[in-house]
């Protein structure tokens, strides 16, 4: 197949095409006439390439999946390369949660000390809490109205 019918197979363009085999990802064959060539094998590379963008993998971080496939495994990920990629990629990842996790705990106390600061400018204070519901409760509890009068039978 040409560049074109395998950029539509795909759903990419040829560009990204020429850019993958300028970076030796894809195949250079070339016909008689000077066209690029493609088969099966080739998009299937690709498909590999592109899972693995999806996944928030570089493009370089991609070869040994794709040498991988060139050298007849049935997966990009049947070689020690491609699992050393995952291996690394987990790592960044979890780094990456962790310091989201540490954000997030920040975010959340400058929220609770933006409030407190917020509740101790309105006036009379804070709403008032139960200490026995939680504080986000719907219900305030209020104690019993004592002005009322009782009456004696």
């Amino acid at each position: 197949m040409r560049i074109g019918e395998l950029a539509e197979q795909a759903g990419t363009t040829t560009r990204t095409l020429r850019h993958y085999e300028s970076l030796g990802l894809l195949p250079a064959r070339r016909a008689g006439n000077g066209y690029r060539t493609y088969d099966e094998a080739d998009l299937r590379l690709l498909q590999q390439i592109r899972t693995l963008q999806d996944f928030g993998f570089g493009l370089e971080e991609t070869r040994p999946f794709v040498d991988c496939l060139r050298a007849g495994h049935p997966a990009g990920d049947a070689c020690p390369a491609s699992l050393e990629v995952y291996r690394r990629k987990l790592a960044e990842l979890d780094e990456v949660i962790e310091r989201l996790r540490r954000v997030r705990d920040e975010v959340g106390l400058q929220l609770t000390r933006a409030e407190l600061e917020l509740a101790a400018d309105l006036p009379g204070g804070p709403p008032p809490r139960c200490a026995f519901s939680p504080p986000d409760a719907e219900h305030v509890f209020s104690p019993p109205d004592t002005d009322q009068e009782t009456s004696t039978p």
